[in-house]
């Protein structure tokens, strides 16, 4: 079944970046499969806003095609019973992949929030667990770099597929919080672990850390830290809820972790027009945050986004705790 839904393989031996073939594939899918062409040609239908908070700024994005996202039903019972849409018997017919490190399947995402927009999923259906994988988002970040970042979302706090492995990959730098946390002016050093620099974002309305240095192993070893870290913390054997990006460039990985303490806002748990249907993950928490109802997109103030990255996000206090341990 798996080498019937195969555009190509990809080996880093080849010495090309990653992105050439997804491109190519992008391309082809477009052409042989309905469900994509339609999600990017509504794409270029999406409406987009910026919007001031206090110390800094986010951009909504309107489209209506993620309410599939972000409305899912991520309970036990809910998981339990659909079919996991990114197991391989499951794809859809004309849906083809590319074969990465023989174990990921990078796809379009046929409900794209950008013009390239990637699901990497494991082969097998195992679930979203960061700790086991971590190496895998460093090489991916090099093998996609420099053209696109790579993302992974908890299980508890934004994953619409808790139950199977996957990342996810958008155009370089789109994000916002990947220019900022460029800004000097931002950017807090917290201290050096290995030669891995720990940074924090200032002002910037919810906790972000930022590990950056030019080795793979020290950056992953300092990233499970953080997570095992994050987990003594919470008292908790589960995966501590957080959302990661992660790019490469220059010779130099960069990793933004968001530490989160909550997955949806009590707004998105209102009734009839009250309820504000945002669910946060890694690009919502990065600044784009995706409205797929109308009203939302037109109603949402400086103050909600403010309360709704507070409520979500780890406490200060919480993140310093981890921070001490590292």
């Amino acid at each position: 079944m798996l080498y019937e839904k195969l555009f190509s393989t990809y080996d880093p031996q080849d010495q090309i970046s990653l992105s050439e073939p997804s491109i190519a594939l992008l391309e082809e899918q477009k052409k042989s499969w309905r469900q994509l062409s339609d999600g990017y040609a509504a794409l270029s239908f999406v409406r987009t806003r910026e919007l001031p908070c206090n110390g800094f700024s986010v951009r909504l994005q309107f489209n209506p095609r993620r309410i599939v996202s972000s409305g899912a039903k991520v309970d036990a019972k809910s998981i339990s019973e659909r079919k996991c849409f990114l197991c391989v018997e499951n794809l859809p017919p004309d849906q083809k992949g590319i074969l990465y490190r023989n174990e990921f399947l990078v796809l379009c995402n046929p409900a794209p929030i950008f013009a390239q927009h990637y699901t990497i999923s494991n082969i097998k259906h195992l679930p979203q667990a960061i700790e086991k994988f971590s190496a895998t988002l460093f090489s991916l970040a090099k093998d996609f770099s420099p053209e696109f970042t790579v993302f992974y979302n908890g299980p508890k706090c934004g994953a619409s597929a808790p139950d199977h492995m996957h990342f996810q990959a958008s155009p370089s730098e789109i994000i916002p919080v990947e220019r900022d946390a460029e800004d000097a002016a931002r950017r807090a050093a917290i201290k050096t672990v290995k030669g891995v620099s720990v940074l924090r974002l200032k002002n910037y309305g919810r906790e972000v850390v930022l590990l950056e240095g030019k080795d793979s192993e020290s950056l992953n070893a300092l990233l499970l830290e953080f997570i095992t870290a994050m987990r003594r913390v919470s008292s908790s054997l589960e995966e501590p809820m957080l959302n990661i990006l992660c790019s490469y460039r220059d010779g130099m990985w960069r990793v933004i972790i968001f530490p989160r303490r909550k997955h949806r806002p009590d707004v998105y748990f209102l009734e009839g027009e009250r309820k504000i249907l945002i669910s946060p993950a890694s690009v919502d928490m990065g600044g784009l945050l995706i409205t797929p109802v109308e009203k939302d997109f037109l109603s949402v103030d400086a103050a909600l986004i403010e309360n709704i990255f507070k409520e979500v996000s780890a406490e200060q206090s919480v993140v310093d705790g981890i921070l001490e341990e590292l």
